[in-house]
């Protein structure tokens, strides 16, 4: 066959070959959405003459610690995955490369191109940032997730990292977390006189104010300091990881519920130079692994914690308890004062805090009538009644 009859099959080809490679790696991606394993989501086999790229994620976790260090492990590969192998990622535990205080930093710096983490445990650079992860009675998870995405706050985020030369993205949620593990019954504020509790974030603070202590105490090495007396109680997340962690060995009063933390955000930090250097479709691949680990990960919270509540209360004897209604009149008052005072500070926190103050708003009043009156109309069920009542 002549060149110039060839000439159009080899464009036709090329082509193909394309769309091909492009459909591959959409098929990957929305498989990837529908919630299939980054292993069942396969991306298309790279192509050759793209460059590869071998990052770092640094994280502020244990090694494979159930929910929080798996999620680290869980995005890394999907986003290995959806880029077909373009994009690979080495996932460094805290302590393996940096300590796990220590990981803004070193994506600021670009010891890693990557870091996760919770916003709050910066709060000591950028005190706005512990509005991105937890703010006490404030937004659950659900909520949170809408002023991310829809209320602005993903965007005032990115504003606020941008001087560091760091990109956030929201890249997990544990849900309402649980109030804490203490050593001694909690009866009033009066009990938090002199009480030394690890507490990062805005919760820190707001127990500062009725006289305890709040160091910040990363959670590999929360146990050992509960159990040797160092502190007197500490709060983690909730009956999934704080089982893993064996807390319940260490104080045997389990309180709830976690109004220092109703949705904490989980954060993928990214190097913003190294950002800026990935093609697009990277970038695109790597925002969307984010947002699909958000809702997994508060999937997998809300599937475990069930579960391992009935371990800790049946099987390990735990002493459940609820914070007495007046005590958290009290917390919620202060809480209040703490915002507040902390918008005055500077511009930044300001703008965020005003944010977050107009998105409760409107988020209050679709869930007073939305999922909190159905959570309490559920309740009149009498088999949902027997329900609960089999598990006491």
């Amino acid at each position: 066959m002549r060149d110039d009859e060839l000439r159009p099959r080899r464009h036709f080809l090329k082509q193909a070959g394309l769309v091909t490679a492009g459909l591959g790696g959409l098929v990957a991606l929305n498989d990837c959405r529908r919630g299939r394993s980054p292993a069942e989501a396969k991306g298309p086999a790279i192509i050759k003459s793209q460059r590869q790229y071998q990052w770092t994620m640094v994280t502020t976790w244990p090694r494979n610690f159930p929910g929080l260090g798996t999620g680290a492990n869980r995005l890394a590969e999907r986003i290995q995955s959806m880029s077909g192998g373009q994009l690979q990622i080495s996932v460094k535990a805290a302590g393996e490369r940096v300590p796990a205080l220590q990981v803004f930093d070193a994506v600021r710096s670009g010891t890693a191109e990557l870091g996760h983490g919770a916003a709050y445990y910066w709060k000591g650079k950028l005190p706005a940032a512990q509005f991105f992860s937890a703010v006490p009675f404030g937004l659950n998870a659900q909520e949170m997730a809408a002023w991310m995405y829809h209320g602005g706050a993903l965007k005032l985020w990115t504003e606020l990292y941008a001087d560091f030369g760091v990109v956030p993205l929201p890249c997990g949620n544990t849900g309402v977390q649980m109030g804490g593990w203490f050593k001694k019954e909690i009866h009033s504020a009066a009990d938090f006189q002199g009480l030394i509790m690890r507490m990062p974030g805005l919760g820190g603070e707001v127990i500062r104010q009725v006289g305890a202590a709040a160091p910040n105490i990363p959670g590999g090495e929360i146990f050992q300091a509960l159990d040797s007396g160092a502190i007197d109680a500490t709060e983690w997340v909730g009956p999934y990881n704080d089982l893993a962690f064996g807390l319940y060995k260490a104080a045997p009063y389990y309180y709830y519920p976690g109004w220092h933390e109703p949705g904490t955000v989980l954060e993928l930090l990214i190097n913003k130079s190294a950002w800026l250097a990935l093609p697009a479709h990277l970038q695109a691949i790597i925002q969307g692994a984010a947002q699909a680990d958000y809702n997994e990960m508060l999937a997998e919270f809300n599937a475990r914690n069930g579960q391992a509540l009935d371990t800790l209360v049946h099987a390990r004897k735990v002493q459940l308890r609820r914070f007495p209604s007046d005590l958290l009149q009290k917390l919620a008052q202060i809480s209040r004062e703490v915002l507040g005072d902390m918008a005055n500070q500077d511009t930044a926190t300001r703008k965020v805090y005003d944010s977050f103050l107009g998105f409760q708003k409107t988020a209050l009043g679709w869930n007073q009538i939305g999922e909190s009156a159905y959570d309490q109309a559920r309740l009149l069920d009498p088999a949902v009644e027997a329900l609960l009542q089999s598990r006491s």
